[in-house]
């Protein structure tokens, strides 16, 4: 019998949540999400259209209004969040849940957390376990090859270097990252530390970062990634969700860091398929 104490009916402001959620088989509490958390679960696409799901903003521009539209009985979301949105949650008598992840370590707990609130508890331990192992593979792999430079970043006006979790997965993936992840830096800085490898996952491009352009305009032409043609998209879901996802995030690294040893992968996207005439995201 449904335990009635757990939440029957979760609003997600955030992919994370909504990717963790589906990882433990619990999708169907989900009635209202993002329209990014449709890039992540490609799944929800369907019932969405069907009416079954509300898209409503994201964490930093959701309304109480639309929120609570949805009848949720939990509200899941990650910093930055509307203050007032969450007050108007928490007077309606909502439970809210606020994450604010930097490590993978933290990704573990929210993912934890999150699964124990929908009574999956050994779901999320399993998932957990899967995600370590396949770090813990990529990791081992990569032990014996050359390390090199990376530097990877979340958004490209101004450049923000990638986050916490990034760089960790970059270490995992056989390199070096350049830089203080989640921080703002200059287009100097990077290319005096001459970077082998660029890699560009801008939040909510997709796979869509002209990385000509940008290289071009920063006076990154000298560097050795430009030189070598080792500059990469990758799609903002894999590295910028803080969810199991991340997995894909990691192969996609390795594959751009070690290409004679990884190969290609889905959502990898090398300079040199580049479309023509670049357009700006």
């Amino acid at each position: 019998m449904p335990d009635s104490r757990l939440p029957r009916r979760i609003a997600c402001l955030q992919p994370s949540a909504t990717a963790i959620l589906a990882s433990v088989g619990e999708l169907n509490r989900v009635v209202a999400c993002t329209k990014y958390c449709l890039d992540v679960v490609p799944e929800l696409r369907t019932a969405a259209r069907g009416g079954n799901r509300l898209i409503i903003a994201d964490s930093w521009n959701s309304k109480a209004s639309e929120i609570l539209a949805a009848a949720p009985d939990l509200v899941i979301a990650a910093v930055p969040y509307q203050e007032a949105a969450v007050v108007e949650i928490l007077k309606a008598g909502i439970r809210f849940l606020g994450l604010a992840p930097r490590t993978l370590d933290d990704i573990y707990s929210d993912i934890a957390l999150i699964a124990g609130c929908v009574g999956a508890g050994e779901g999320g331990a399993k998932v957990i376990s899967e995600m370590q192992a396949a770090i813990g593979d990529v990791q081992r792999q990569t032990g014996g090859l050359p390390r090199k430079r990376v530097f990877s970043e979340e958004w490209g006006k101004p450049v923000i270097a990638s986050q916490p979790w990034v760089a960790e997965l970059v270490e995992a993936a056989g390199g070096d990252f350049l830089g203080k992840a989640g921080a703002r830096c200059s287009a100097e800085e990077i290319a005096g530390l001459d970077p082998e490898v660029i890699i560009a996952a801008w939040c909510g491009a997709g796979d869509r970062v002209p990385l000509a352009k940008i290289t071009a305009e920063r006076g990154w032409s000298n560097t050795t990634a430009v030189r070598n043609s080792r500059v990469y998209c990758i799609s903002d879901e894999l590295l910028n969700t803080p969810a199991p996802t991340l997995v894909s995030g990691l192969r996609a690294l390795a594959g751009a860091i070690h290409p004679a040893a990884f190969g290609p992968h889905p959502g990898l996207r090398s300079i040199v398929q580049d479309p023509r005439p670049q357009s700006s995201v």
